[in-house]
């Protein structure tokens, strides 16, 4: 039995952690503009946050399935940490409609739907015929497998709930709150959801096991273990979901550090009773611990925690502090009070884009070090990475269609096109690590030898490569034109040595000193880094144009003489 309960929790929170990575890369790609700006719109203010946090919740009768989403829109890129905690401040409340339907009707479970989603989502990414309808089907399918692996925790340890020693234990440490409060804790953390813990106490209650004051402290515990799914899920994620799931946390700990006291003067207990008419009776018990969960967290998240969502975030960042090489996904410069100030922005578009290609560069470095070490231990790292500049292009070309809008002068409307389409240039850079990624891991699985010649040349061609950035960045930054034409030159000299090394090579599978499936990844590779300057020669060229454009202008401005 007990190796059945530690299998069976291995592998559910496996396919748990699959379900909400699968959903986090689907809703980044499917969602698009559309979404984005909704939920901007709608979570501009806290309270609109929050009641959308409590109705989801109420529809999905699972405060794990908000917050997981949630997370899951914050990894994305989808939503700050400001716009994140009133929806999870909402989906504390919503969950609370469980155990009133418990009272009523029976529990409803949304893991009863998790295998149609499996099966309904893996059939549009076979069938779809969009991009976008199979990427749906991605996200329907993480849906599916995220809530099949919740669902075998849950069944894992449901012969738990017919033990007579954690019956007894209930009783027991129940009469004590500080010991009750840790035992709703262990509970739900076991049964992964805050409903079923709730849901036992209603019972156990209506056949008498307990009664209702030996069951307020549990419920302020099961607030807090239930916090626990909202950290899994955060697991691998970046750092603003890391946040975003301890916000969770922080919010539900503070809220039983601070309720602990009126249970322990038994203040809290006295006002629910009051709450509702007539003494406490096996027939009203259910209804009784229904509201002592409701009130709880009606007055924990939106009478405490919503007029201090500021203070929250601040904490939460305090405590969850970003490593030396954390990538920040959203962006640092694009503010939008300054789009009413054009020059400034543009100034603050040109910083992000460098940031952007900065990423960018670090992506190219090390997926560089995972082909020439044969190591790709740093694949999350560079995956981050792509992600992040993923994510700042469709920040910078919002923000710059924003501008765009505004009243420019002609100068100013003319180097929007340039940012525009150096954006999406820097971003195509990022793809082609991704690629040079991929070649290493080829490399690495088919265990693919490379002669002391060959590391010879890539590290030429990466010699010239390299300073293409730099010159590039100069060439974006200060307008630069000798750093734009160094860039010219640097492109020439990739060009002819990207022939002379595929000359090279073909020499060498000819005279046999050549892997041949080394050598695919060898073209590829020298391909993929003159694709690259490909690219920066781009943006060299778009800041050459626009510099000779204003030399133009100011020729024709000149007064004649």
């Amino acid at each position: 039995m007990e190796r059945e309960i530690i299998f069976g929790f291995i592998g559910g929170l496996g396919l748990f952690l699959f379900g909400m990575k699968t959903m986090s890369e689907s809703l980044k790609k499917v969602a698009g503009d559309r979404l984005r700006n909704t939920l901007d719109i709608l979570t501009k203010r806290p309270i609109i946050g929050l009641f959308i946090g409590t109705g989801v919740t109420c529809l999905v009768q699972s405060s794990s399935a908000t917050t997981v989403m949630t997370i899951g829109f914050v990894n994305a890129g989808l939503l700050t940490l400001k716009q994140a905690i009133p929806i999870i401040l909402g989906a504390n409340i919503g969950t609370t409609l469980t155990a009133w339907l418990v009272s009523f009707f029976a529990l409803f479970k949304i893991t009863n739907y998790a295998l149609p989603a499996i099966g309904i989502g893996f059939l549009l990414t076979l069938v779809g015929k969009t991009p976008k309808a199979r990427m749906w089907g991605q996200f329907i399918l993480g849906f599916g497998l995220l809530f099949t692996g919740l669902g075998i925790i849950k069944d894992t340890f449901a012969p738990l709930k017919e033990s007579i020693a954690l019956k007894n234990a209930l009783v027991t440490f129940g009469q004590y709150p500080i010991l009750g409060v840790f035992l709703g804790i262990g509970i739900t953390i076991i049964f992964q959801s805050s409903s079923a813990t709730i849901a036992l106490l209603q019972i156990m209650a209506f056949s008498g096991l307990i009664n209702f004051y030996t069951a307020v402290p549990i419920i302020l515990g099961d607030n807090i273990g239930t916090t626990i799914t909202a950290e899994l899920s955060a697991i691998g994620a970046n750092i603003s979901a890391r946040r975003a799931a301890r916000a969770h946390a922080l919010l539900n700990i503070i809220g039983v550090c601070y309720m602990i006291v009126p249970v322990y003067l038994g203040i809290y207990t006295r006002l629910i009773e009051l709450l509702i008419p007539g003494p406490v009776t096996q027939n009203n018990i259910m209804v009784h611990i229904a509201l002592a969960h409701s009130v709880f967290n009606i007055i924990n998240s939106f009478i405490i925690f919503l007029p201090l969502t500021a203070f929250l975030e601040k904490l939460t960042m305090k405590l969850t502090r970003t490593k030396p090489d954390a990538i920040d996904m959203r962006p640092m410069y694009l503010e939008k009070h300054l789009l009413d100030n054009p020059p400034l922005a543009i100034e603050q578009s040109v910083n992000e884009i460098l940031r952007m290609m900065k990423i960018a560069h670090r992506a190219f470095n090390n997926s560089l070090e995972c082909l020439l070490k044969n190591d790709v231990r740093l694949d999350n790292k560079i995956n981050e990475e792509e992600e992040a500049v993923d994510n700042l292009q469709i920040e910078i070309t919002q923000y710059l269609v924003e501008l765009s809008r505004k009243t420019l002068d002609i100068d100013e409307a003319e180097k929007i096109p340039v940012l525009l389409h150096s954006v999406n240039d820097v971003e195509r850079i990022s793809d082609h690590a991704i690629n040079i990624l991929e070649l290493a891991q080829r490399r690495t699985d088919q265990k693919l030898p490379f002669t002391s010649k060959a590391i010879d040349e890539m590290e030429k061609i990466i010699a010239v490569a390299d300073p293409m950035f730099q010159n590039t960045m100069q060439a974006l930054k200060a307008g630069n034109l000798t750093a734009a034409q160094s860039v010219l030159e640097y492109e020439k000299k990739l060009n002819t040595l990207q022939v002379k090394l595929k000359e090279n090579h073909i020499k060498r599978v000819n005279e046999g000193e050549c892997n041949i499936l080394s050598g695919i990844v060898f073209i590829d590779f020298v391909d993929n880094v003159e694709k690259i300057g490909d690219h920066l020669t781009n943006i060299a060229q778009a800041v050459m144009r626009h510099l000779r454009w204003n030399v133009e202008i100011n020729e024709k401005d000149k007064p004649s003489t």
